[in-house]
């Protein structure tokens, strides 16, 4: 079977034959930074980068080049967090996004693997003669097509407003294009207009990301994503995690766009309006709206996150509740047949949210300080054992878990043949949520057993070691 690490090489590998030689470029080995990377590649090259804090304003000058963090080598996920574009030290302040895409880039544009941060937007005209505005505080594309996947796009700032009509896309503005934006945990951005993402004039495929805990919405709405019309190219949004934003989920402006086996929810008391549409009407499907929403196959249910990754638990009402038709299936496990491949759940049926259908990844850990969770007070309402994460994992992997209560806890790992063979955690705890790390690189391939034990609660779980 062919597994998610494989299709990241495969993808690379199509990518770069569009050159026969095409090479590849590290940063900071053969290049002292991104962008001096960027000027040195030609069409179908790899700007490699290695981790580190690159304190850069990046443009990828309508290259076809892949730049992307040594996730791509292994699916380690520990590189999207290590390998940092940081935006807060621009040539020009109001040049200030992290990413430009400005010069007709198309797919064969690849962000990928990073943590993206810090940015403070592009002072831009609007190109439909509406003003002046300060947009894409991460990412900024225009009249482009880029692919954006398996990135952290966090703390970005779009929402000063000084000698603009407006300032908006906190963590991407795209606009005039068609970008393909993937497999992203977007949170923590401002902007007075579409927090998370703005889609303005442009086409887009937006899926299996998650979008949470965004913040703005002053002057034209949308805390996670904000759209305005395009003439010819549809909005198709699929299969992402709205939650926890400061304000409504979705603001439609104007035009159309398909909204299908995504969650939108929110802290109940806040709002309980996910979509506001100005003029227009977006059309959604088998998803999970909070207050409800007419539509095939949708419905009102607490999602039941399982962890501050937002996760399902197995009893999510999510679970196998999207689109039922072949082509929105969930991977297949292929130790359990019929079985979705976690981080899936359930059968093959489509999972609402960011962890179903085909495209589903794994996300990095994120700290709670920057989730739903981000209470020094927040106690669990009950024992949880999470799934470790990331599953399958070479060599490290987190397993997550909730007290509701003070407790001796045990954590311990034992071999498929019953035999224990590592102790995380031995100890007395008081309530709340916490985390353990373990490294397998000293053991051999396979499935092992993790099991909690937590004053009366005890359970057990399997995860996969993939050298």
């Amino acid at each position: 079977m062919l597994n998610r690490n494989n299709s990241i090489l495969i993808f690379l590998f199509c990518t770069c034959a569009v050159n026969l030689y095409a090479k590849i470029i590290r940063v900071p080995s053969d290049q002292p930074n991104i962008q001096q990377g960027i000027y040195a590649a030609s069409d179908g090259d790899t700007v490699l980068v290695y981790p580190g804090t690159y304190f850069e304003n990046i443009n990828f000058k309508g290259k076809k080049i892949v730049v992307t963090s040594r996730f791509f080598e292994t699916g380690d996920l520990n590189f999207i967090n290590s390998t940092i574009i940081n935006g807060s030290r621009p040539v020009n302040s109001d040049t200030a996004s992290c990413v430009i895409f400005i010069s007709g880039e198309d797919s064969a544009a690849v962000l990928q693997g990073f943590t993206i941060t810090s940015g403070k937007g592009t002072k831009w005209i609007d190109e439909h003669g509406a003003g002046t505005y300060r947009e894409g505080g991460g990412i900024l594309v225009a009249k482009s097509s880029p692919t954006i996947r398996y990135n952290v796009i966090i703390n970005n700032d779009a929402s000063d407003k000084t000698g603009v009509t407006s300032s908006g896309g906190g963590g991407i503005r795209a606009g005039d294009g068609n970008p393909e934006i993937l497999n992203n945990f977007i949170t923590g951005n401002k902007g007075r207009y579409g927090a998370g993402i703005v889609l303005n004039y442009t086409g887009a495929i937006v899926r299996n990301n998650i979008i949470t805990n965004n913040s703005g919405g002053q002057d034209y709405g949308g805390g996670a994503l904000w759209m305005n019309h395009d003439g010819s190219s549809p909005k198709l949004i699929e299969n992402n995690t709205f939650t926890s934003n400061k304000v409504v989920d979705i603001y439609v402006w104007q035009g159309t766009s398909v909204i299908k086996n995504c969650i939108l929810w929110a802290d109940p008391t806040t709002s309980a309006v996910q979509i506001i549409v100005r003029s227009g009407g977006p059309v959604v499907t088998y998803s999970n709206v909070l207050g409800g929403w007419n539509g095939t196959g949708n419905i009102f249910s607490d999602p039941q996150f399982a962890d501050t990754a937002f996760t399902l638990k197995d009893i999510s009402p999510c679970i196998d509740a999207g689109d039922s038709s072949a082509e929105y299936y969930d991977p297949e496990d292929s130790l359990l047949k019929g079985s979705a491949l976690f981080p899936s759940h359930g059968s093959l049926r489509n999972d609402m949210g960011a962890y179903g259908g085909p495209g589903t990844h794994l996300f990095p850990y994120i700290n709670v300080s920057t989730s739903v969770r981000s209470s020094a007070n927040y106690i669990p309402a009950e024992y949880q054992l999470n799934q470790n994460y990331p599953n399958p994992f070479n060599p490290t992997t987190f397993i997550e878990y909730s007290l509701k209560m003070a407790s001796e806890v045990e954590i311990e790992i034992f071999n498929t043949a019953g035999q224990k063979v590592a102790a995380l955690f031995n100890g007395y705890r008081e309530a709340g949520s916490y985390r353990e790390e373990w490294n397998a690189k000293n053991f051999a391939s396979g499935i092992y057993l993790y099991r909690i034990r937590a004053g009366e609660f005890m359970q057990v779980k399997k995860m996969i070691y993939l050298k």
